[in-house]
C-alpha cells in the first residue's frame, strides 16, 4: 500500500513560494501495535532501521520509562527481512509485536521503508514526520553512529531522524502532512548498539540510564527474535554482559549509554549526579 503524492516537481504557490511534490509514493505505514486510545500522544519515540535495533540498544530503558508511567512508541522504518534464517515478512512481524509486549511499550509502527538499501531521502523523511506530528512525543531517540562491518542501513536512519524530527516542526507545508499540526520535539537522543563503545565519537554529552531493574525484560524482548539470533550462541549472555560494562562505569548493575544532540539543564543537580 502506498500514499499518492508528488516529489521532484517544483512549483509556486500564491504566495511565490517554492511546493515541492512528490511523484514517488510513500508507503502506508504499518500499525503493528496502537495504545488503547490511538490519539493520545507519546511522550517518547525509539526510531530503529529495522525490528530488533531498538531492543538491542534501548530496550531496557523503554522498557524502565513504560514502569515510570511514560507512554512510549517504536517506529521501525523498514521490516528487516529478507534474512537468512527468516522464513517470510509475516514472522519479523510477529517477533516484533511480541517483543514490544515484552517491554510494554503503547505503539510500534512500521513504516515499509526498502531494508538493504534504505537511503536517506524525502521520502522516508516524511514517512518519519509524519509519525511525529501523529503522536507528537517529547523525545525522540534514535541511531547516533555509523556501524562498521554492520548494515549500512544504521547510518542513513540516523540521517532520516535527524531530518525527520526537522520536518516534523516545519509550517506551511500541509500538502505533505494531510493537514496535521506541526509538532516540534523537544529533545532528541542517540543510542549506540549493545557491543558498540558506549562514547560516541563527536558527541560531547553522554550519559547512562540504570536498566538494573529492567534487565531481564530487554533480554527477553531480544531473544523473541528466534529467527535473528536463536542461531548465535548465547546473545542474552553476551547482551548481559555489554549492559554490566556499560553500568559499571556509571556505579549501576547494569546500563544503556546515550549521548544528546544537544546539552539540557537539570533543576536539582545533587538528584539527578546521585540518581535518587
Amino acid at each position: 500500500m502506498t500514499d499518492s503524492g508528488v516529489v521532484g516537481t517544483c512549483l509556486d504557490d500564491a504566495r511565490g513560494f517554492k511546493l515541492v511534490r512528490m511523484n514517488e509514493a510513500i508507503p502506508a505505514p504499518s500499525d503493528l501495535l496502537l495504545p488503547d486510545d490511538p490519539a493520545q500522544s507519546l511522550d517518547v519515540i525509539a526510531v530503529g532501521a529495522h525490528p530488533d535495533d531498538v531492543e538491542s540498544a534501548c530496550g531496557g530503558t523503554l522498557a524502565k520509562m513504560v514502569r515510570q508511567g511514560y507512554r512510549v512508541g517504536i517506529v521501525d522504518l523498514t521490516d528487516g527481512e529478507p534474512t537468512p534464517h527468516c522464513p517470510d515478512v509475516e514472522t519479523r512481524m510477529s517477533e516484533s509485536v511480541q517483543a514490544a509486549k515484552c517491554l510494554g511499550v503503547h505503539a510500534r509502527i512500521q513504516l515499509n521503508l526498502p531494508n538493504r538499501i534504505l537511503m536517506d531521502g524525502f521520502v522516508p523523511r516524511i514517512a518519519l514526520a509524519r509519525q511525529f506530528r501523529r503522536f507528537r512525543p517529547r523525545i525522540v531517540i534514535g541511531f547516533g553512529q555509523k556501524t562498521p562491518m554492520a548494515s549500512p542501513d544504521h547510518w542513513q536512519a540516523m540521517q532520516i531522524t535527524d531530518a525527520a524530527v526537522f520536518y516534523s516542526r516545519l509550517c506551511r507545508w500541509d500538502e505533505h502532512f494531510g493537514g496535521v499540526p506541526v509538532h516540534a520535539v523537544a529533545r532528541q537522543l542517540y543510542f549506540r548498539l549493545a557491543f558498540e563503545p558506549d562514547v560516541m565519537p563527536g558527541e560531547s554529552h553522554h550519559l547512562i540510564v540504570d536498566i538494573g531493574d529492567c534487565l531481564e525484560q530487554k533480554l527477553a524482548s531480544i531473544t523473541t527474535y528466534d529467527s535473528q539470533f536463536a542461531h548465535k550462541p548465547k546473545i542474552a549472555e553476551r547482551v548481559r554482559a555489554a549492559a554490566l560494562v556499560t553500568g559499571s562505569q556509571a556505579g549501576c548493575w547494569a546500563g544503556e549509554a546515550f549521548a544528546s544532540a544537544h546539552p539540557y539543564s537539570v533543576s536539582d543537580l545533587v538528584k539527578t549526579v546521585m540518581n535518587l
